[in-house]
Formats: structure tokens, C-alpha cells, sequence
């Protein structure tokens, strides 16, 4: 028993040292910004290479965006908000971006690039939301 005690007593600390060193590491995304969801929903038979998307996609990406980016996160789909229902996306890419209309500019000639590189990592077809941070 005091034993399990211990245990409990060094992996609260263990716990809340964690969780202290990751508050500190907070980045603060400044209002105004153009957010882009790129967000890849969950469904039965779908795919998705998480190592390929994070080290090859996402950094090619990033670099057609250039100076306008701000930065971008790269999220992996673990549960639905509600227990007992189906994930809802199995990943989700964002960049802050300063303009959209660079953004779109960057983009633009590099769509089929981005396109054909979908095959490398999902067989999801992305939904994209284009939104402005506002706090």
C-alpha cells in the first residue's frame, strides 16, 4: 500500500512538471491572422500516412508560403469530443498565414503539385476552411 502510495505521489509530480513545462511553451497567435484548416475527415476504408505528411507534405508546403507564413501545426485525430462516437477527422493541418491573398498567390501555381502529392500520404479528400483569428 505504501508503495502504491509512492508510486501515485511521483507521478502526480512527474504529471504536473510536464504540464507546468508545456504552459510555459504556449505560442500566442496574434489576432488578425488568416488561419488554414486543412482537415482530413475519418471514415471507414480511408488512410492516412501521418510520418509522410508531417516530414515531407506539410514542409513543401510551408515553403511555397514563405515569408507569409506565420506557422503552421500538424494535428492527429484521436477521438470524437463525444464518447462513443466515430473520430471526425483524422488529421488536421494549419498554417497562419499573414494575406490571404498571398497565400492564394503562392498557392495558385502549385495546386497540382500539392494535388498529386495527396496520393503519397491519404486517399481522404481534405476539407479546407479559410478563417480569420480573432482572439
Amino acid at each position: 500500500m505504501k508503495l502504491r502510495l509512492i508510486l501515485s505521489f511521483i507521478l502526480l509530480t512527474i504529471s504536473f512538471t510536464v504540464f507546468s513545462q508545456e504552459k510555459q511553451n504556449v505560442t500566442i497567435v496574434e489576432k488578425g491572422l488568416i488561419k488554414v484548416s486543412v482537415m482530413y475527415p475519418y471514415a471507414e476504408g480511408k488512410t492516412f500516412n501521418m510520418e509522410y505528411y508531417e516530414l515531407k507534405h506539410m514542409p513543401m508546403v510551408a515553403r511555397f508560403l514563405g515569408s507569409n507564413l506565420v506557422k503552421y501545426t500538424i494535428e492527429k485525430g484521436i477521438a470524437s469530443g463525444i464518447p462513443n462516437q466515430p473520430l471526425p477527422f483524422m488529421a488536421i493541418g494549419t498554417f497562419y498565414i499573414k494575406s490571404l491573398s498571398d497565400y492564394q498567390a503562392a498557392i495558385a501555381p502549385n495546386r497540382d503539385a500539392i494535388r498529386a502529392d495527396f496520393s503519397n500520404y491519404t486517399n481522404i479528400t481534405p476539407v479546407i476552411l479559410v478563417s480569420e483569428v480573432i482572439k
